[in-house]
């Protein structure tokens, strides 16, 4: 498989120029709808049904791509069951339907080094002390894991003695946390949980008891997922921000994009507030009517990861806007953008409109 499959380079993923990364981005992609089409029947059928005989894209607008339902209602594999390492679902409340993403390992280990490559571009390479805002128990199933167990997972890596600050009720240990603060006392602490959980468990929950740490000024969160909770208590990332700060001390706070079915190609928030697409990935923004390309529009994302299936090209049901590209004041290059948030009763239509099989 490695040897006909695109290579990727994952060496500073934010230091290529968008003309160059792109070039190098539409060629993989094209090898990937070739693979994905021979060896995934479901995403062969779908691709005939909506794109027909279609040529090799010339561009990233022209790849073909998936509705990001299709998910919910097909399992889609580009390997034998055999090789499955893995299941990946995404977070749904009781009686959703959930995506279902089947990865081997090759497409782990490509996810866990482009994870690495991105994430180390933001908050450096030195392994910090590390409290996950969450429940050890989330993290326990070997065989399926939801879309909040891969991203704890993925982020552990890049901390050392770890500790889980919420208990199997999802309360704080607030007496161990000041303990793992007062052992760590003077070193930086990474801080990872997601958004929603960070927000009602932690924040909210400190808020409430009256409780109070500073992490120093160099201790850094890195959150991502489940803003609504936020967004319908008229808290944006400025305000939530400013709280952090008022009841941590936690000043460096980045905020990522991403999502269960492209696991590994996340896209962080930068210290100028703008998400950066690394050289592996890419977004487009779509007229959410015309699915014409537009500066503002539902996000399709692209990624040059997905092998066991067939996820390189997605059409995601949140709005978003290209913000510019090469220029961003961090001095990262390629796109910058910013998340909107969910398209109201989203049910993106397309291929996920053409039977699997």
């Amino acid at each position: 498989m490695t040897n006909t499959l695109p290579s990727i380079e994952f060496s500073d993923p934010f230091a290529p120029l968008q003309a160059d990364r792109e070039l190098a981005l539409v060629k993989g992609l094209n090898v990937l709808t070739l693979w994905h089409r021979e060896y995934c029947s479901g995403y062969a059928n779908m691709l005939d049904g909506v794109y027909g005989a279609s040529s090799e894209a010339t561009c990233l607008a022209d790849v073909p791509y998936l509705p990001v339902r299709v998910f919910k209602h097909f399992e889609l594999k580009s390997v034998p069951n055999e090789v499955i390492v893995r299941k990946l679902t995404s977070s749904g409340t009781t009686g959703q339907q959930v995506s279902r993403i089947f990865l081997d390992a090759e497409t782990s280990a490509l996810q866990v080094r482009a994870l690495a490559s991105i994430v180390q571009g933001f908050i450096g390479r030195q392994r910090l002390p590390m409290l996950i805002l969450d429940q050890e128990e989330v993290v326990k199933s070997k065989a399926a894991f939801s879309a909040r167990a891969a991203g704890v997972l993925g982020f552990s890596n890049f901390g050392r003695h770890h500790f889980y600050a919420l208990d199997e009720q999802m309360q704080p240990k607030w007496q161990q946390i000041r303990q793992f603060l007062e052992k760590h006392q003077g070193t930086p602490i990474l801080l990872f949980g997601f958004t929603y959980v960070v927000w009602q468990s932690f924040l909210q929950a400190a808020i409430a008891a009256g409780q109070h740490f500073d992490f120093g000024p160099d201790s850094i969160l890195v959150h991502g997922g489940g803003w609504k909770k936020l967004v319908d208590q008229s808290i944006d990332n400025l305000a939530f921000k400013g709280l952090l700060a008022k009841h941590f001390g936690i000043r460096r706070v980045s905020n990522y994009y991403g999502m269960v079915e492209q696991v590994g190609s996340i896209f962080m928030e930068c210290e100028a507030g703008h998400f950066h697409a690394p050289s592996f990935a890419d977004v487009l923004m779509r007229d959410p009517i015309s699915f014409e390309p537009a500066a503002s529009g539902a996000v399709a994302v692209y990624s040059l990861l997905p092998r066991s299936y067939p996820g390189h090209a997605i059409l995601t049901e949140d709005i978003g806007t290209i913000l510019g590209c090469d220029d961003c004041l961090c001095g990262r290059k390629g796109k910058y953008f910013h998340i909107h948030g969910r398209i109201p009763k989203a049910e993106m239509r397309g291929c996920s409109d053409v039977r699997a099989n």
